[in-house]
């Protein structure tokens, strides 16, 4: 069984992502599934304490966003990690395709809007690293829906740099105003990614969660992982870290990325609440007040 050392994961570009040499599959974790089922339960339960206390010093919040191929595990991921924390405190946003509304502003503008207030955690599944990777590999989509000033897409290079740019400068922004950002890319195998896929097909229950253009977009494989690489290369940086989760073990990954997730809370200086005597005496009138409510 492995013991958890999350660096051996993390970037913050002090060196340089090698996507072909990240492994997706790693030992195990847990034991067996109760021992699986032990840990999440504890994890969830750390996790919402941690939550509780940001919430109670209300001067920090957490962004996590979530990166990755179809059918690598975000949902799932998302869904068991945090099941535990209070509801209140936890916002969970999906990016789709931009709408008409959102083609009309700045490619970050959509982002923003779903930021999370101080003292919760904000969760994206995919995100405005959407506009680095999927333009990236379908780059039509800038020159002919995005709307785009003419000039800004004669040079798709100089483009991708900037909004790698604005996207450093955005998370160094949220940073200085108390708010991290948890950046996961969850790293699945290609062999991997078509046995979930046929799943899907196979299981009438799953269809729902089937696309036909997932297909499509497999035969872009080695264009996804190259746009991956550029885009965690250039945007990793020590307050705003990017880790590569090994996803073709659900179970491992779901365990890796709360760890991960408690560690990053853990890092932030908020305090216990401290007791206030002189409140505790005030609220101990209204006790008799309550109980004659009763009456």
């Amino acid at each position: 069984m492995k013991d958890f050392n999350i660096d051996h994961f993390r970037y913050t570009g002090s060196t340089t992502l090698k996507l072909k040499k990240s492994p997706t599959k790693i030992d195990d974790f847990y034991e067996d599934n109760e021992h699986y089922e032990a840990i999440l339960r504890q994890q969830a339960a750390e996790i919402d304490k941690l939550q509780e206390r940001m919430y109670s010093y209300n001067r920090y919040g957490l962004v996590a966003v979530f990166q990755a191929l179809d059918a690598a595990g975000k949902d799932g991921t998302i869904q068991h990690v945090f099941t535990g924390t209070n509801p209140a405190g936890v916002r969970v946003y999906s990016f789709k395709r931009p709408t008409d509304q959102e083609l009309d502003h700045d490619f970050l503008w959509r982002s923003w809007r779903e930021l999370p207030e101080r003292g919760t955690i904000g969760i994206f599944n995919r995100s405005y690293y959407e506009e680095v990777l999927v333009t990236k590999v379908h780059p039509e989509i800038l020159t002919q829906s995005q709307r785009l000033p003419e000039e800004s897409t004669t040079d798709l290079d100089k483009l991708f740099k900037h909004r790698y740019e604005a996207i450093r400068a955005m998370e160094k922004y949220l940073y200085r105003n108390g708010f991290l950002t948890v950046k996961f890319y969850l790293h699945v195998s290609k062999k991997e990614q078509a046995d979930r896929l046929i799943a899907r097909i196979e299981d009438p229950d799953k269809n729902w969660k089937f696309e036909e253009g997932d297909v499509k977009e497999r035969e872009f494989w080695d264009a996804y992982q190259d746009a991956y690489e550029e885009a965690i290369n250039e945007t990793a940086t020590d307050k705003a870290p990017w880790y590569v989760i090994p996803a073709d073990d659900k179970k491992n990954m779901r365990l890796l990325v709360g760890r991960i997730i408690i560690d990053e809370l853990s890092k932030l200086p908020f305090d216990e609440p401290k007791p206030n005597a002189e409140r505790f005496k005030e609220l101990q009138k209204l006790i008799p007040v309550i109980q004659g409510q009763n009456e």
